[in-house]
């Protein structure tokens, strides 16, 4: 039987709702999943299944704002993927990357990405290209350099057409992890 994939706006779900996705995110990340990390998450489309025991799988995608060669693109950044562990290589983290990807593809001018190794596999066998140029972020002092976010940062390109690695992905500013 397949479960019932359901996407929202994070406006569209309940309190209950959102708990679940909390707490599924601070098991599947073994309690490294911070309130910046979860704020992060919230003021998009969240993709959901549930089975009979509660969600099963959660991922979002918020709009932000990217920087490359000389153009503002708008891009849809994926965040807060997590399939519970019981039903981890069952095929639902594709799914919610499916419903994720239809988003980015038909809303956005680009799609984003920060990648543990341990996740990467999964956007690389759905096409997602590890960025090989810089990552930058606009900061309140200006554009930095994010060195140490290099190699784990992989784009999806929508309508954006291709990037330039010789140019830098330049993001916008945020609280906690940049990326």
């Amino acid at each position: 039987m397949t479960l019932p994939l359901r996407t929202a706006h994070t406006a569209d779900l309940d309190p209950a709702d959102l708990r679940a996705a909390r707490a599924l995110l601070d098991e599947a990340f073994d309690g490294g999943f911070g309130d910046e990390d979860w704020d992060h998450g919230l003021g998009g489309m969240h993709a959901l299944v549930h089975d009979d025991a509660g969600l099963a799988a959660h991922g979002s995608v918020v709009m932000r704002r990217t920087l490359h060669r000389g153009r503002w693109l708008r891009t849809g950044y994926v965040e807060a993927v997590a399939v519970r562990a019981d039903l981890r290589r069952t095929g639902l983290g594709g799914r919610v990357m499916g419903a994720l990807e239809r988003i980015v593809d038909r809303a956005y001018d680009l799609g984003a990405l920060s990648a543990s190794e341990d996740g990467a596999p999964l956007y690389t066998a759905r096409g997602w290209q590890q960025w090989s140029g810089q990552v930058c972020a606009l900061s309140p002092d200006g554009i930095v350099r994010l060195p140490e976010e290099e190699g784990g940062v992989y784009v999806r390109l929508a309508l954006a057409g291709p990037l330039d690695p010789a140019h830098a992905l330049v993001f916008d500013w945020r609280d906690g992890d940049v990326t």
